[in-house]
């Protein structure tokens, strides 16, 4: 019976380490579903990152809530420039904005330097981009992480949320058909 005292606080231990594994390690971040969905995206204004400019020289506005209304479908874009996954998904947000679709992007606090180098060397897909130097309309919009896209129809709806970066695989198979069906919306 002594011998069963003792190993009970370690079976004890080890079946709360396992909980806790399972409950880090078993479900992917991109599986949570988003509280927001369905939902008003939340107010926000965000002043634009100073002194970067498209391509064709004029300033890049910053981004509200009111942009993104009245527009069709947005994808709102969550990015940094000191985050990788966000160079790696680069290439796909500019194969969608050549497509037609209108992004914008929420830079997630970064130095507006780096933002205009990163966008500079990358190229800049964006049609409005607003800093988020506090990361304060981030958190309001439930963000876990750079990157995070979100699809928000022409009412200001939240329709689907991306967690981490597109790839082209998800951008053909996940992405795209989002925004058709958000298009499709009353």
């Amino acid at each position: 019976m002594n011998r069963v005292w003792r190993l009970l606080p370690v079976s004890l231990f080890s079946a709360i380490a396992a909980l806790f594994l399972i409950g880090l390690y078993g479900r992917p971040p991109s599986t949570i579903p988003s509280a927001l969905i369905g939902k008003p995206a939340p107010a926000f204004a965000l002043p634009a990152i100073a002194e970067l400019q498209a391509s064709d020289g004029k300033p890049v506005p910053g981004l509200a809530l009111a942009d993104l209304k009245g527009r069709g479908v947005t994808v709102v874009n969550v990015f940094a420039s000191w985050c990788v996954p966000c160079r790696d998904e680069h290439p796909q947000l500019l194969a969608l904005s050549r497509s037609g679709v209108r992004l914008v992007g929420i830079n997630y606090k970064d130095d507006p330097e780096n933002a205009r180098r990163f966008l500079g060397s990358l190229g800049n897909p964006y049609s409005a981009v607003g800093s988020d130097a506090s990361g304060r309309t981030a958190v309001e919009w439930g963000v876990y992480g750079v990157p995070e896209s979100f699809v928000v129809d022409s009412e200001g709806i939240i329709r689907f949320k991306q967690i981490g970066p597109i790839s082209p695989e998800q951008l053909a198979s996940v992405v795209l058909p989002q925004i058709e069906a958000a298009a499709r919306q009353p």
